[in-house]
């Protein structure tokens, strides 16, 4: 989006770049008032001009906070208010965009990030890529990476090399022939990737051949037979560079082979090394495992007796959660309950800067995939002594919370036990019981134990009604695989109001333990979401005015979005709405600062009840540990002066885990499908783009893509207010959520990809699109990059 052109055009429009980045730097210093032209001036205490703004928060990512702004600028008071009101008109317009309280401009990197160091300039100097990127915003930034002699020598900074994980400060550069960026290394999070995961493919009338890798930042390699341990064409491999030449390619030699690459087995292995997951523990980190002890009493109440339960998927191997609940005998809250969550005391094994801690950091939470788990922890910690087995004594941090009738948390406390499971249940045993069919295992829990804790749940769940926090019916497929790792089926697990409960019981806990460390003054890591952004809530606004819904302005509220999935419920616009929504939502993430939790509708929240799993909650049960004196294990005052750095890189390594793992369902499903071109499936539209249209399948959980120019020889124009493309001579096309029959015409396993020819004709679109439609033939509303009818390209 431009500038508007009521602006008054500057001097410095025309001046070099480099002297407005003076001026612009000596207003930000408060040296004012700097004149950039007659209609244009800087003054010091005063709301600057939008162009100002805009170059400010693009040249300072660190300091584009509102209140950091406004330190700069000199505003105080009214102006401050002002200020706000350009800034939220900035977003509204889509020039800029808020994360956590700070705002970047679209597609900019925040101020720390996590960077693969991936080649090096002309100069030598070394040149890194954000590890996570979105693609649709074209191709991800090159960052210089800054390292003086001095560094080097003093040993302060880290110094980093060639295929390097770092953890980089991100300033914007002020030299315009070269990368947007450039960074410092705050941490090195991954030395070398000492191996790289490829396809072999032999060289016809030769021996040996090539590697083609599966990461696409990562070279071609050439091998020779002697070094192929046994690797087939095809084969899925494990390799190192031996040697590399000063000239053409390096050379490689196999370290192992994963399999062949048609098997569903070798896709899982793909994502772990194209995202870069560590996925072998150190022998160091394997040391510290098996040499750890059984906890004692120390600093322990004895709990042996309180019959806690875990109730889990039946086939998890780990339980890092239990649950027991009573009425509560307190004359003072008459109908109150007491619900209690014990939680496996991870902290008492994984000690600050261990071995097994800075592990733990590097993989930042577990990675799950249909065939394996890359664990946090090695499984002498996550499944034997952390695992809160039936029957076994296990040290844990409980906390015991009271409700009142109406379901009001009236208070908590915070306890270091020893536990003994009373049993283990799944989801489906426990919720059997209840529903009248008990087992031989739940039938003697059924009254002492899991009556009380449905009665719990019931009265919990009047607060969470009352919460109102954001409901999207969005179910979960789950990839069902044979013995051979191949897809057998995809389901959708049937949502249990066990599965509800135990779900309620860990959000109450994670409040708690925010709560606590507040009170304690200890420094922590919050779970925060933030609300949606004005340009998100802007255009879900429009695109529910194309169906006849609509969404309140000012200052919404998850109860907001509530009320439009409840006028979709039932309707033929269920699913799409659900997914929109969803859409307009902001990524939840980890910080050190709160600003809340939108969709749970909580001020205060913190992960704590699954150490064993992800390392937020390892720090949080830390950070308890220390501030209540409970004994070894709490956190330190240099732990406490990271948490910043610690929060921007679990965060990155969440959606690094996530990435991945929607990447291996893609690959199994391509893969599953591979064998089924040609046949005919019945779909949903899933995304509108003015490239095509994406196309789920919802019998497999699989998106596939329908190219623009296959839909047909009308000229389809894209509407993306309104999420659907619609023919120009017909007025027929195709929106956000239509039911469509397509044939599928291209599998790609490896990519994850998959192509459909569309088979159903376009529908008469609705009267908001069509008038986009008309004012497009004016040449009104004309969106760049969509095809021109065929015979007329221009």
């Amino acid at each position: 989006m431009t500038l508007s052109k009521q602006e008054p055009e500057t001097e410095n429009d025309a001046a070099p770049k480099n002297r407005r980045e003076r001026r612009a730097a000596k207003a930000a210093s408060g040296t004012a008032p700097q004149r950039r032209s007659p209609g244009n001036t800087i003054i010091h205490g005063e709301v600057p001009s939008r162009e100002v703004l805009l170059e400010f928060i693009s040249d300072n990512p660190d300091r584009a906070s509102k209140r950091e702004i406004a330190k700069a600028f000199g505003l105080k008071g009214e102006e401050r208010i002002k200020l706000k009101d350009a800034l939220r008109d900035l977003e509204d317009n889509g020039l800029v965009q808020k994360s956590r309280k700070s705002l970047a401009r679209p597609g900019a990197l925040p101020p720390v990030t996590v960077l693969d160091i991936t080649t090096r300039d002309k100069d030598g100097e070394l040149i890194g890529r954000p590890t996570e990127w979105n693609e649709e915003l074209g191709a991800a930034p090159a960052v210089l990476i800054r390292q003086s002699s001095a560094d080097r020598k003093s040993g302060k900074t880290p110094v980093g090399g060639m295929g390097d994980r770092v953890l980089a400060k991100i300033f914007a550069s002020k030299d315009r022939a070269g990368p947007a960026y450039h960074g410092r290394i705050i941490k090195i999070i991954d030395k070398t990737r000492l191996s790289v995961l490829g396809v072999y493919k032999e060289r016809v009338g030769s021996e040996g051949g090539r590697i083609l890798p599966v990461d696409r930042r990562d070279d071609e390699m050439t091998i020779d037979s002697i070094d192929l341990n046994g690797a087939k064409d095809g084969d899925l491999v494990e390799v190192e560079t031996i040697r590399a030449a000063r000239l053409g390619l390096k050379r490689a030699k196999v370290l192992t082979v994963v399999g062949s690459v048609a098997s569903e087995k070798a896709i899982s292995m793909i994502a772990i090394h194209a995202h870069g997951i560590p996925h072998v523990f150190p022998q160091a980190v394997m040391t510290e495992a098996e040499e750890a002890k059984p906890a004692s009493m120390s600093h322990r109440e004895d709990w042996r007796d309180v019959p806690l339960v875990t109730i889990d998927p039946a086939d998890a191997k780990d339980h890092d959660d239990a649950v027991y609940a009573e009425p509560d005998p307190s004359p003072d809250n008459p109908g109150g309950v007491i619900v209690t969550v014990a939680i496996a005391d991870v902290s008492y094994y994984i000690r600050p800067k261990s071995a097994l801690d800075r592990e733990a950091l590097k993989r930042g939470n577990s990675v799950y995939f249909p065939d394996r788990v890359v664990p946090m922890l090695p499984e002498r910690i996550s499944n034997d002594l952390c695992s809160l087995r039936e029957g076994v004594d296990r040290p844990a941090l409980a906390v015991r919370m009271t409700f009142s009738r109406e379901g009001r948390k009236a208070g908590h406390t915070f306890h270091r036990i020893m536990m003994k499971s009373a049993a283990k249940l799944s989801y489906q045993q426990a919720q059997a019981a209840i529903d009248g069919k008990p087992d031989d295992q739940t039938g003697p829990l059924l009254e002492p134990i899991l009556k009380p804790l449905w009665d719990a749940y019931a009265t919990m769940k009047r607060g969470r009604d009352r919460r109102q926090p954001l409901e999207l019916d969005m179910p979960e497929r789950k990839i069902v695989l044979r013995s051979d790792g191949t897809v057998d089926r995809v389901i959708v697990p049937e949502r249990l109001d066990a599965h509800k409960l135990i779900e309620e019981m860990m959000i109450q806990a994670n409040v708690s333990a925010a709560e606590t460390l507040e009170k304690k003054r200890q420094p922590l890591i919050y779970r925060i979401h933030d609300t949606p952004s004005m340009s998100k809530q802007e255009a879900l606004r429009e695109f529910l005015g194309t169906i006849g819904m609509s969404l309140s302005r000012g200052n919404l509220r998850a109860n907001s979005f509530n009320g439009i999935l409840a006028q979709a419920l039932d309707t033929q616009h269920q699913q799409m709405v659900n997914e929109m929504v969803l859409r307009s939502q902001s990524q939840a993430i980890y910080a050190q600062e709160n600003i809340g939790h939108f969709g749970l509708n909580l001020l205060k929240y913190a992960h704590f009840t699954s150490p064993i799993r992800r390392y937020a909650d390892l720090i949080v049960h830390r950070a308890l540990v220390g501030s209540l004196g409970l004994g070894e294990g709490g956190i330190t005052p240099e732990e406490e002066a990271s948490l910043d750095d610690i929060a921007a890189e679990i965060s990155t390594f969440e959606r690094r885990a996530m990435a991945a793992e929607r990447d291996t369902v893609n690959r199994l499903i391509a893969h599953h499908l591979a064998g089924r071109i040609g046949e005919e499936f019945e779909g949903r539209i899933g995304g509108v783009t003015k490239s095509g249209l994406f196309v789920s399948l919802p019998q497999f959980g699989a998106d596939g893509f329908i190219p623009i120019s296959t839909l047909g020889r009308d000229y389809f124009i894209y509407d993306e207010a309104h999420q659907a493309l619609s023919g120009e001579k017909t007025g027929l096309g195709y929106q956000l959520g239509d039911s469509v029959e397509v044939r599928l015409v291209e599998a790609l396993p490896i990519a994850g990809a998959l192509r459909f020819e569309m088979l159903s004709e376009g529908r008469e679109m609705p009267t908001a699109v069509r008038s986009f439609h008309k004012s497009n033939r004016r040449g009104k509303g004309k969106v760049p990059g969509t095809r021109p009818p065929r015979g007329k390209r221009r």
